[in-house]
């Protein structure tokens, strides 16, 4: 377990003296072994700067309760951007397939015949155990929790894909776009993030499409440039009322993402890309490289050289060695 010393310390050894909680947000995630958490900077100026690092803590309630209380995560109070399963973790709450998965209203989600009518659910007053799918005690405010961006979008992306039949020109044209994927894969929409964006470029893919599948698709697209970007755009609640609507007509379930969208989307924060979790899933990618450059030893070595590699891209540092690199202006 890493810990460093402490938050501020560790920024002002990488370089970034002026510390102030509430310009920065807590990322966690966890695997079946490995846990990580990291601070990422709102405006993704600076990278993402890991405070913790476990090979050994299994992903459970009381090993993220302890990482929490090591951290003295309520003298910070950052915000917190985490997928749904670490979510329910912090919030003390049964993940998996439970009926309120919801922490903000008691949302059911066997009732489906209620899912695209109903839109303002009871509110939950409070998350006390033993009340519907609470187990535990919160370790964090829920006011602290943002929408989950990134998965946001990889959920609608999962249900556009599920509502496909089959025989369905679009699915076909699938099937050959991604010979390596199988038809299950392809029928749960299991896609990563290069593939999604090869899916945007092409214009065979959107050709392919009926005519209700093509407006869930162009919905899905403004949604994602005019809600779930850098610039929320003025008739935003039109966007999200288009896409919930054109979901519905070609057929998609209401999973808890979408209700997101569907009851809490006044809820979110002004800038979603400011401060998302596409930041702290690229933080796997390159401490990914981290580890396999060290083999297996992932220690505070190797925790050491990627904080140096942190530190020779802050902008504010002057270093000793120039750089002769020929520079071109843009």
């Amino acid at each position: 377990m890493f810990f460093g010393k402490g938050a501020k310390g560790l920024l002002e050894e990488l370089g970034i003296p002026i510390y102030n909680s509430i310009e920065w947000r807590m990322f966690i995630d966890c695997s079946k072994r490995i846990l990580k958490c990291v601070l990422l900077y709102n405006s993704n100026l600076y990278g993402a700067v890991p405070i913790a690092h476990s090979v050994s803590l299994r992903e459970e309630y009381g090993n993220i309760k302890r990482v929490i209380e090591l951290l003295q995560y309520h003298k910070h109070n950052w915000i917190i951007c985490v997928d749904l399963k670490m979510l329910c973790f912090l919030l003390g709450q049964q993940h998996g397939y439970t009926k309120y998965p919801c922490y903000l209203c008691m949302w059911d989600s066997r009732a489906r015949d209620q899912h695209w009518v109903e839109r303002n659910w009871p509110p939950r007053s409070d998350l006390k155990p033993g009340d519907p799918n609470i187990l535990h005690e919160t370790l964090v405010d829920r006011e602290k929790i943002i929408f989950p961006h990134l998965h946001i979008k990889l959920g609608l992306m999962r249900q556009f894909f599920k509502a496909l039949t089959t025989e369905s020109n679009c699915f076909n044209y699938l099937v050959w776009a991604f010979l390596g994927l199988s038809i299950q894969k392809i029928k749960a929409g299991v896609f990563d993030g290069p593939q999604i964006r090869q899916l945007n470029k092409d214009e065979r893919f959107s050709g392919s499409m009926s005519e209700l599948e093509e407006n869930a698709w162009l919905s899905y697209k403004n949604l994602v440039k005019g809600f779930l970007g850098n610039t929320r755009a003025e008739n935003y609640i039109e966007i999200v009322l288009k896409l919930l609507e054109s979901y519905r007509e070609l057929g998609c379930n209401m999973s808890i993402k979408m209700q997101f969208l569907h009851s809490h989307f006044p809820n979110s924060p002004e800038n979603l890309a400011a401060v998302s979790d596409k930041q702290g899933e690229r933080f796997h990618q390159d401490l990914k490289v981290m580890e396999e450059r060290y083999q297996g030893r992932w220690d505070l070595q190797m925790l050491a050289d990627y904080c140096w590699s942190i530190k020779r891209e802050c902008p504010q540092l002057e270093h000793a060695r120039k750089s002769y690199k020929r520079k071109f202006l843009p």
